[in-house]
């Protein structure tokens, strides 16, 4: 049991998901401290209010802070940006890229049981294991008439 515990822990997938919430917990703080310390003020400068976590209002005493708010979806659209911009736009760059421009002419057909694709040569289905019939030969030319011979 052991064994298969580190096996888990030692897994590809889940060392690079602890490695993406640690850089992504790192990142968050940059970007809150980028909105407090640099978007907040250049907004307030145009509008005029210096914090937005100042902003608050009262109905019956109680105290609603909507100004903690709009920093966190401030913070929230700059990490988005973020993300789209120099990760899903990238990747997706790199993937058409790699991407064949033309289909590999792989030779397929469906299996008459469950659908799949399977290579035309194949005898049984490799999905629903089921005895597939050999297909008909494609059609090629037509077969030459037969020579009758010179006269001489």
């Amino acid at each position: 049991m052991v064994r298969e515990f580190r096996e888990f822990i030692l897994r590809g997938n889940l060392v690079d998901l602890a490695v993406a919430v640690v850089i992504g917990t790192a990142f968050t703080a940059v970007v809150t401290a980028f909105v407090a310390n640099i978007v907040t003020p250049i907004i307030a400068a145009i509008g005029g209010e210096p914090d937005f976590s100042d902003l608050t209002f009262k109905i019956n005493g109680s105290e609603f802070g909507y100004g903690a708010f709009i920093n966190a979806l401030i913070a929230f659209l700059i990490i988005a940006a973020v993300v789209f911009f120099f990760v899903i736009k990238p990747v997706n760059l790199l993937m058409a890229r790699f991407q064949p421009d033309t289909p590999v002419d792989v030779k397929t057909r469906p299996c008459p049981e469950c659908l799949s694709d399977i290579p035309i040569a194949a005898a049984r289905c490799a999905f629903c294991t089921s005895h597939v019939p050999t297909p008909p030969p494609p059609p090629g030319p037509p077969p030459a008439p037969p020579r009758r011979p010179e006269a001489a």
